[in-house]
């Protein structure tokens, strides 16, 4: 149960978990399996921006040991292999989801409509979805399950997790520069990240609560 506790301790505190990590002498093992995990495996209550912009506020100290160019690449290709595998999952079940009858809770329909959403707007869906939380676990499943083709998939994986890695990582890497003090205050910092994460979900949500309001006002007028 202690370490129970402990575990998830670390992954509400990426700042102790990467230190711990450190203090381990693999912080990059640890980091990568993180990052895959987080979509290869789907475990979506895993920090990932957080993670990433607290390794950059790292390795802007040099006395943490951490090399800048090398974490971006080896977390990129770890995210990068994690949506791969995700996919990968998606497109081994999509087949049995379309011979699976219709019922109350399934429509085959919805899987065709799927795939003809992620052949027009894929791409973009799954660049924006590596900033949002939870989503960037689950998209690249869905895109498998539409049967999204692979080629374009990857092309827009690559991108997706590169952007992501990259942009968090020097992110904190300039606050850790810029201003040292940051890294006594870097849970204020990984809120504001957070927040900035799930920000889109927000204004869709409002956007379309606004939007049935106006239909049922329209509705009720007529």
């Amino acid at each position: 149960m202690e370490l129970l506790r402990w575990f998830f301790h670390l992954i509400r505190n990426p700042e102790d978990l990467i230190a711990s990590a450190i203090a381990t002498g693999y912080p990059l093992l640890i980091m990568m399996a993180i990052i895959f995990a987080e979509t290869g495996a789907m475990v979506f209550f895993l920090p990932g921006d957080s993670l990433l912009v607290t390794a950059g506020v790292f390795a802007a100290n040099p006395k943490y040991g951490l090399d800048l160019l090398q974490m971006n690449v080896v977390l990129s290709v770890m995210a990068v292999l994690g949506d791969a595998v995700s996919y990968y999952i998606g497109r081994r079940t999509g087949p049995a989801l379309f011979n699976r009858p219709k019922s109350r809770l399934f429509n085959p329909e919805h899987i065709k409509q799927a795939h003809a959403f992620y052949e027009k707007h894929g791409g973009k869906t799954i660049i924006i979805a590596r900033f949002m939380p939870i989503l960037r676990t689950f998209v690249p499943v869905a895109a498998g399950i539409g049967a999204m083709t692979y080629r374009r998939f990857a092309l827009y994986n690559i991108i997706g997790a590169v952007s992501w890695v990259v942009s968090m990582t020097l992110l904190g890497y300039f606050l850790g520069t810029m201003f040292p003090a940051i890294a006594k205050r870097i849970e204020l910092v990984i809120i504001l990240v957070v927040f900035v994460s799930i920000l889109p979900a927000i204004i869709a949500f409002v956007r379309m609560r606004l939007g049935k309001k106006d239909s049922d006002a329209s509705a009720r007028g007529a």
